[in-house]
């Protein structure tokens, strides 16, 4: 019995350490995070983080991978309704808005330096087959390749949120659901192409 609640604390303060870390590299990214803080928020040390995580990128790698498995668990693609695989994309976004901050903070820091994620290799090599064969089934256009194809229905979902301040201010109906079809609209265009 206590080496089970020895565990639930263990897994209790694990879970607290990637939800503060969440939040301290969504705001500052890898470089600019410190682990004084995301200790002080988990309401633990830091020692628990090199103990659990090994280092602060070790730390940054364990949030981007859960938060990829989120994402990959939350939004399972359907290739023969890619705009509303983008929209419910989209949609994820919304509800999490660290997610693109982590991934931009993943391009500029970690890009071409770290070890590449076996969750998001393996998840995009199962979209990539997937769009693939739709293609090849005659349900989607060969216009681009499955591999580009994949890419621009990422980019699309994301669109909003990779823009900058100043973009903003020029944008009508900024509501989420005038966004969603926005990317849903711009998808099956592409597809329509």
């Amino acid at each position: 019995m206590k080496r089970d609640v020895i565990g639930r604390d263990a897994e209790a303060t694990r879970r607290r350490l990637l939800d503060a870390a969440t939040r301290e590299f969504a705001a500052y990214g890898i470089a600019g995070s410190r682990v004084d803080r995301i200790a002080t928020d988990a309401r633990s040390n830091k020692a628990q983080i090199y103990h659990y995580f090994g280092s602060k990128d070790g730390l940054f790698d364990a949030v981007f991978d859960a938060m990829c498995r989120e994402t990959v668990d939350a939004v399972p693609i359907d290739p023969d309704d890619l705009p509303e695989y983008a929209g419910r994309l989209h949609d994820s976004y919304v509800e999490r808005p660290w997610v693109q901050r982590l991934a931009t903070w993943y391009r500029l820091e970690r890009a071409g330096s770290a070890a590449l994620l076996p969750v998001v290799v393996d998840s995009n090599t199962a979209k990539v087959r997937a769009i693939a064969a739709a293609q090849e089934a005659g349900r989607l256009p060969t216009r681009f390749s499955a591999p580009e194809l994949l890419g621009l229905v990422l980019h699309l979902s994301g669109f909003w949120s990779a823009n900058i301040p100043e973009y903003e201010v020029v944008v009508a109906d900024g509501s989420a659901a005038h966004r969603r079809e926005v990317v849903v609209a711009a998808v099956a265009a592409l597809l329509r192409g």
